[in-house]
C-alpha cells in the first residue's frame, strides 16, 4: 500500500466531510477526488469507473434542490462514503 495513496483517501474523507457541511462544493471535490491519481493507481479499474460515476452525479446533482426526485445529495455523500470505505478495506488487503 502506498503512504500516498492512504495519504489522498484520507484528504477525500476529510474533504467529503467538509462537502456534507457546504464547506467544499460539489465540483470542488470532484476536482480532488480525480486528482487523486496515486490512490486510483492502487485501486482496482472497476474503482475508477464507480467513482466517476459517483462524481459526475454530485456534479450534476448539485445545479438542483436537496428534495429533488431526481438528485438525492444525500444519498450520493453516503455513496461516497461507502466507495471511500470500499477504498480503505482494499488498500488494507495490499
Amino acid at each position: 500500500m502506498s503512504s500516498t495513496a492512504q495519504h489522498q483517501l484520507s484528504q477525500l474523507e476529510q474533504q467529503l466531510q467538509a462537502l456534507r457541511e457546504a464547506r467544499l462544493t460539489p465540483e470542488q471535490f470532484s476536482r480532488e477526488a480525480r486528482g487523486a491519481s496515486d490512490l486510483l493507481a492502487a485501486l482496482p479499474e472497476r474503482f475508477g469507473a464507480v467513482l466517476q460515476q459517483l462524481l459526475n452525479g454530485l456534479e450534476a446533482g448539485a445545479s438542483f434542490h436537496e428534495a429533488s426526485c431526481s438528485f438525492d445529495q444525500s444519498q450520493l455523500h453516503q455513496n461516497l462514503q461507502d466507495w471511500l470505505a470500499a477504498a480503505q478495506q482494499r488498500l488494507a488487503q495490499a
